[in-house]
C-alpha cells in the first residue's frame, strides 16, 4: 500500500498540472472560436486513438514492463504540453494544432490507464481494490477542485506559457514517483498461456474474453448505451455555462469546482467505503443517480447555484460508478491478461464517445441552438424548462441525454446476467493457477 500511495500522489500532481492547462486551453478555443463544435473535436481527437488502438495498446501492456509503459506515457504527456507550449510562445498555436496534440495525448494515454488498473491487482490484495479505485478516482476529482481556480487565478499574471510551465513540472513529479517505486510483473496463469501467440491473435483475445463470459458483455453494454448519451452532453458543458453566462470563466471554473469536490467526496467515500458488498448496485444505481440528479439538473439550470449543484451530484456518484465496476474486473480476470481484456473493454464502453463528440457540436450549432433562440421554432415546446437564448439548446441536450443515462442504469436491472454478474463470475484466483 506504501508504494501505491506514493504512486498515487506523483498522479495528483501531474493530473493537476494537467488539468489546468486543459481549463486553460478551453478558455483559449472558446475565445478564438466562439464555437462548441471545435471543444467537442478536441475531445473526439483525444478520445478516438484511445478507443480504436487500445486493443493493441493492451498486447502491449501485457507484454511489456508495466512500469516502464506508465513513465513513457507521462512523457509523452509532457511532450505534448512542451509543443502546444512551443507554438503558443512563438505566436503560431492555430486550432488545428490542438487536434494534433490531443491525438498525440491520446495514443499515449491509451497505455496509461491498462498498465495502472493492472497495476493495481498486483500491488494489493482484492479486499483494497475498491478503496484503491476510489483513490485513483479521487486524484482526477480532486484536481478538478484546484485547477480552475488556479488556472484562472494565474493565467492573469503569468499567461498561458506560465501554465503550461506548471503542467511540465508536473509531470517529472509524476514520472519521479514512477521510477523509484517498485511496481511487481504478474505471474504466468492458464488464462495467459491460453492467450499467447501472434499480435493479432492477442489483440483478439481480450475480446473473445469478454464475449465468453455474458455477464462482462453486459456490464460493458451499460457503459456502451450510457456513455453514448452522457457523452452528447459532456461534450458541451463548457461552452453551455461560457454561453449563458456571456463568456464568465469564473461561473464556469467555479461549476467545474463544484463538480470537483463532488468528485473528490465521492472518492472520500468510495476509499473509505470500499463499495457496496455487490459492486453491480454501485454500477447500475450510480449510473442512474448520475443521470438524474447530475446531469439533468445540470441541463434545466439556468443559474450558479443549480449548475453546482448538478455538477457536485453528478461527479459525486462517478468514483462510485468507475471504482465498483473496475473492482469487478480487477478480481474477474487474470493479471497478466488484464491488459489485453481492459483495453477491449474499455473499447466496447468508449466506442460511442468519439461519435458522441463527433455529433454533439454540429447539433448544437447549427440545429439546437438556433431551435431554442427566443424565436426558434422549439422555444415555445421546451422554453419554460431550459429557458431561451444562447446556450438553451445545449440545455435541451443535456437535459434529455441526463434522462436517457439515467434509464440506461435502470435497465441493467433486467437482465441477469447484469444483476448477478459477480455470482456468475468466480474471482481469477479461485479457477487460475500460476504456472
Amino acid at each position: 500500500m506504501r508504494t501505491f500511495v506514493v504512486v498515487w500522489i506523483g498522479q495528483v500532481v501531474s493530473l493537476l498540472g494537467t488539468a489546468m492547462t486543459t481549463f486553460a486551453l478551453t478558455l483559449w478555443t472558446y475565445q478564438v472560436t466562439g464555437k462548441a463544435t471545435p471543444l467537442a473535436m478536441i475531445g473526439f481527437f483525444f478520445v478516438a486513438p484511445i478507443v480504436f488502438l487500445g486493443p493493441f495498446v493492451g498486447v502491449l501492456v501485457d507484454r511489456g514492463n508495466r512500469k516502464l509503459m506508465m513513465m513513457l506515457s507521462d512523457l509523452a504527456a509532457a511532450l505534448t504540453t512542451a509543443i502546444v507550449l512551443l507554438l503558443y510562445a512563438t505566436d503560431s498555436l492555430e486550432i488545428w494544432h490542438l487536434y494534433v496534440t490531443a491525438t498525440l495525448s491520446g495514443i499515449f494515454q491509451g497505455f496509461q490507464w491498462p498498465s495502472y488498473s493492472a497495476a493495481i491487482s498486483l500491488m494489493l490484495p482484492k479486499e483494497q481494490y475498491g478503496r484503491a479505485n476510489g483513490m485513483l478516482e479521487m486524484a482526477g476529482s480532486g484536481s478538478q477542485v484546484l485547477a480552475p481556480l488556479l488556472a484562472g487565478a494565474l493565467i492573469g499574471p503569468l499567461g498561458l506559457i506560465g501554465v503550461l510551465i506548471i503542467d511540465l513540472v508536473s509531470a517529472m513529479v509524476a514520472i519521479g514517483t514512477l521510477f523509484f517505486a517498485y511496481i511487481p510483473q504478474p505471474p504466468k496463469t492458464e488464462a495467459g498461456l491460453e492467450g499467447q501467440g501472434s499480435f493479432l491473435k492477442e489483440t483478439a483475445y481480450g475480446f473473445r474474453y469478454i464475449f465468453a463470459r455474458p455477464s462482462l458483455l453486459g456490464l460493458q453494454t451499460v457503459f456502451l448505451v450510457g456513455n453514448l448519451f452522457s457523452g452528447l452532453g459532456w461534450a458541451v458543458f463548457a461552452p453551455m455555462i461560457l454561453g449563458r453566462t456571456g463568456n464568465n470563466q469564473m461561473i464556469l471554473g467555479s461549476v467545474e469546482s463544484a463538480g470537483a469536490i463532488g468528485g473528490v467526496i465521492g472518492g472520500l467515500v468510495m476509499s473509505a467505503w470500499g463499495g457496496p458488498s455487490r459492486r453491480v448496485h454501485g454500477v447500475l444505481l450510480g449510473w442512474f443517480c448520475a443521470g438524474l440528479v447530475g446531469e439533468m439538473v445540470l441541463g434545466l439550470g439556468q443559474a450558479l447555484p443549480t449548475w453546482a449543484v448538478g455538477a457536485f451530484l453528478g461527479a459525486f456518484f462517478g468514483p462510485v460508478i468507475n471504482g465498483s465496476n473496475q473492482a469487478i474486473w480487477q478480481a474477474k480476470v487474470a493479471p497478466d491478461v488484464q491488459g489485453r481484456v481492459f483495453t477491449a473493454r474499455q473499447f466496447i464502453a468508449w466506442l460511442v464517445m468519439p461519435i458522441s463528440q463527433l455529433l454533439a457540436g454540429p447539433l448544437v450549432d447549427h440545429v439546437l441552438e438556433p431551435a431554442m433562440a427566443e424565436s426558434g421554432r422549439l422555444a415555445p415546446v421546451f422554453g419554460w424548462l431550459v429557458g431561451t437564448g444562447t446556450g438553451a439548446g445545449m440545455g435541451l441536450l443535456f437535459t434529455c441525454t441526463g434522462l436517457l443515462a439515467a434509464l440506461t442504469g435502470l435497465s441493467g436491472y433486467l437482465f441477469s446476467v447484469v444483476r448477478n454478474a459477480e455470482c456468475m463470475l468466480p474471482d481469477h484466483e479461485a479457477t487460475a493457477s500460476n504456472v
